[in-house]
């Protein structure tokens, strides 16, 4: 095909990639609270990720980010979820979610906040970005089917939907 028959229409759906990454040791789970310079979920665990840089796929820019964030190499990801999230009426994000296992605990600082082994049946003492409280315990299942869903806001709200 092409490069001029693939067309960004004005007024479509437009979204910007991301990874978001989580990664096991056993019975804990590899988290980064926020930095207090951070833009969004200060003070909040997260998982690790960020953008997909042009010239990248889903799984290059999420093993860079794992080693950016961490300092951990050739760590096996696989895919657990693909979810889209309205931002505006017509721009949102595109996050692609992996779940890997470390033997290694021994990791890099980051600017981008700290990092911590949290034993996965304690996540609910933790102050986590909203959705995570629903959504670790569903990528840690042991069926290993992607999971596809759209987070959207309803009155200011964050509203989670999962295919089943």
């Amino acid at each position: 095909m092409d490069k001029h028959n693939q067309n960004i229409l004005p007024g479509r759906y437009q979204v910007v990639p991301r990874t978001l990454i989580f990664i096991r040791n056993d019975d804990e789970i590899l988290l980064i609270k926020g930095a207090v310079d951070k833009k969004i979920w200060t003070g909040l665990y997260n998982g690790i990720g960020g953008h997909i840089e042009r010239g990248e796929d889903a799984l290059s820019a999420a093993h860079r980010e794992v080693f950016e964030e961490t300092g951990l190499r050739n760590i096996q990801l696989d895919l657990r979820a693909i979810i889209f999230i309205d931002v505006e009426e017509y721009q949102g994000i595109s996050m692609f979610v992996f779940l890997g296992n470390s033997k290694k605990k021994v990791l890099v600082s980051s600017e981008e906040g700290r990092l911590d082994w949290i034993k996965i049946d304690h996540i609910h003492n933790y102050p986590l970005v909203e959705d995570l409280y629903q959504f670790i315990p569903m990528i840690l299942s042991t069926e290993k089917k992607i999971q596809f869903g759209r987070y959207y806001y309803n009155d200011g709200k964050l509203v989670m939907e999962f295919k089943k």
